[in-house]
């Protein structure tokens, strides 16, 4: 096989910069299954990694990218054989073990999900790993019984490419989404999702009390710092975090009485680890549409205890209607031109990546 572009990660001095190289198959990772890549993804993780504003990057040279979809190019795994569509997520991808910003990646076989029936390998990297990462928050609030009827739903950073895909998740489940933003100018954009409030990051007064208004049922953030205990203070009674950000900090302080007095629960999400089990399931019911009907008996386990089955109104399905409204496209070639956009807040939804 020839020569081909891939936009591979450096360590220089005591950071990391990346850069676009001619590289062959010899030159990647270790794996059973060759993709030829058509589309990836922009996340917030690959930005810090590309750029050195994070200490993200495991090992040194490594192609960037924590997604990809495409077809198999050859496989020494009898799951998948030449020309299956494919998608690879998470695991060590972009960080530990090249990854999909490359028009070929070499992978385990044992990271690769077969396309869902239902998706374009487009329409699955405008998904990707924010959308993986917010359908699987709501999968994991659900195990801990947010339903619609419990109260409203808070979503932070909520332009971002994961909000933007959850605030439509959850509007499409019948929740009543709050969508927490410090972008004054996007407020339309946010309805459309299917926000039902608004609130504005400059205006919210959050407090020093161990205990604020209850007003969550469930929360979803993006954000972490100062805002994720915030979200622990003003909880509902038996309120759920999904926590799965860090855009305002990495550090948390708060006391021990939200979780005591009204037994908030606070979920770690790590799209990145999941097993492929729960994997397969979450990419199902995010290539499901909402109204295809209530939870099968398959996945009756994973999503709700069974004796409270009898009364759930889960539904499996999860696909976004709006993809093309949150997702836009950038060739190959102008991949660096995203990050630093992206960090400095100034990009909104999803960013495709088109590699083939």
């Amino acid at each position: 096989m020839n020569e081909f572009s891939a936009y591979r990660i450096f360590e220089i001095g005591e950071k990391s910069a990346g850069r676009f190289v001619k590289m062959s198959l010899d030159d990647l990772d270790p794996g059973e299954v060759v993709i030829q890549a058509h589309y990836s993804s922009v996340n917030y993780k690959d930005a810090l990694a590309a750029t050195g504003a994070g200490k993200v990057v495991r090992r040194f040279p490594c192609v960037g990218g924590v997604d990809a979809a495409g077809v198999v190019a050859s496989s020494e795994d009898a799951r998948f054989k030449a020309g299956d569509a494919v998608i690879v997520t998470g695991y060590g991808m972009g960080v530990e073990h090249d990854g999909g910003f490359a028009e070929y990646v070499r992978v385990p076989a044992d990271w690769v999900v077969p396309l869902p029936q239902g998706l374009t390998l487009f329409e699955a990297m405008a998904i990707g790993t924010a959308g993986f990462a917010a359908a699987l928050s709501i999968h994991r609030l659900e195990q801990n019984e947010l339903r619609p009827e419990n109260g409203k739903v808070i979503m932070t950073g909520a332009t971002g490419g994961v909000a933007s895909l959850a605030i439509q998740m959850l509007a499409q489940l019948g929740y009543h989404v709050v969508a927490l933003t410090g972008k004054d100018s996007e407020h339309a954009y946010l309805k459309s999702l299917g926000a039902t409030e608004i609130l504005s990051r400059k205006d919210l007064v959050m407090g020093m009390r161990p205990l604020e208004k209850a007003q969550w049922a469930g929360a979803l953030d993006a954000v972490g710092g100062e805002t994720l205990a915030w979200l622990t203070r003003t909880m509902q009674q038996n309120g759920a975090i999904a926590s799965f950000g860090n855009a305002g900090g990495i550090e948390l302080h708060t006391t021990v009485m939200p979780f005591i007095l009204r037994g908030v629960r606070l979920i770690g999400i790590d799209s990145a680890a999941t097993a492929m089990p729960l994997r397969r399931i979450i990419w199902q019911r995010l290539s499901t549409d909402p109204s295809t009907g209530l939870i099968t008996s398959d996945l009756a386990g994973v999503v709700c205890q069974p004796s409270r089955l009898a009364s759930s109104s889960i539904r499996t399905g999860l696909r976004p209607k709006l993809l093309a409204q949150v997702a836009h496209t950038v060739p190959f070639i102008q991949l660096p031109e995203v990050f630093p956009r992206l960090l400095q807040g100034k990009l909104r939804g999803r960013t495709v990546v088109g590699i083939k």
